[in-house]
């Protein structure tokens, strides 16, 4: 191991099987942008959101080709929009429980799990570990780190209101994938970066992924 590599505290940024791979898009770019590491978990449902929602088989043995392609995508599908050097990511398998995530030793400065479906925060709130993708949520959790869980689902119902009101109790920023619409978007591309700048906001992560609002009424029709 290297002095470099010794140093790295990547973000883990999880992608769980509800709709909404935009989000984790835009998210990787900006922490990739932002010159952050990042520890990419996959989950295998995921896997057949992100297939439907862009036509991208994601593989383990090509994972960093077609994580080039699914980041080149704009929000719309339309391929080669966003040229984005992967080369500060490492992929783990969900399956991989004995990855470096999964031990509260191994350095890192956070876990962002976008998009989040209910089933994903209902095994975190529950202390489950069916794959690396809780395992290293729930390591999140007792090591103290912060936790953003962006909940992409509606409506919702009285049980996973109650997981989400225990992951804020444990610490965690919950945070629904809800776009605004001051900011003067124009593009499906705008409401995805809003609200994947909010996810890195509550991360303390810096991003010029969304003008913000200044006190100023009309500042987003004037932006258009």
């Amino acid at each position: 191991m290297n002095a470099g590599e010794s140093q790295r505290a990547p973000w883990i940024v999880g992608v769980s099987g509800a709709s909404g791979t935009p989000y984790a898009a835009a998210v990787l770019r900006a922490l990739l942008a932002a010159g952050e590491a990042v520890d990419l978990v996959v989950s295998r449902a995921s896997r057949l959101t992100l297939l439907d929602e862009t036509g991208i088989s994601f593989r383990d043995a090509h994972w960093q080709e077609d994580l080039r392609e699914w980041l080149g995508r704009g929000a719309d599908g339309k391929p080669g929009m966003f040229e984005t050097d992967v080369r500060g990511v490492r992929y783990w398998s969900a399956g991989d429980l004995a990855a470096g995530p999964s031990s509260g030793s191994y350095p890192v400065k956070g876990m962002l799990i976008v998009p989040a479906s209910t089933a994903c925060v209902a095994g975190v709130s529950l202390g489950l570990s069916k794959d690396l993708l809780q395992r290293a949520a729930s390591v999140t959790l007792k090591e103290r780190r912060p936790l953003v869980v962006a909940v992409r689902e509606t409506p919702l119902n009285g049980q996973t209101l109650r997981h989400l009101v225990a992951l804020d109790d444990a610490g965690a920023s919950v945070v629904p994938a809800s776009p605004a619409f001051y900011a003067g978007a124009t593009h499906i591309q705008d409401l995805v970066d809003f609200v994947a700048g909010r996810v890195l906001d509550a991360a303390g992560v810096g991003h010029g992924l969304y003008r913000r609002w200044k006190g100023e009424l009309g500042g987003g029709a004037q932006s258009t």
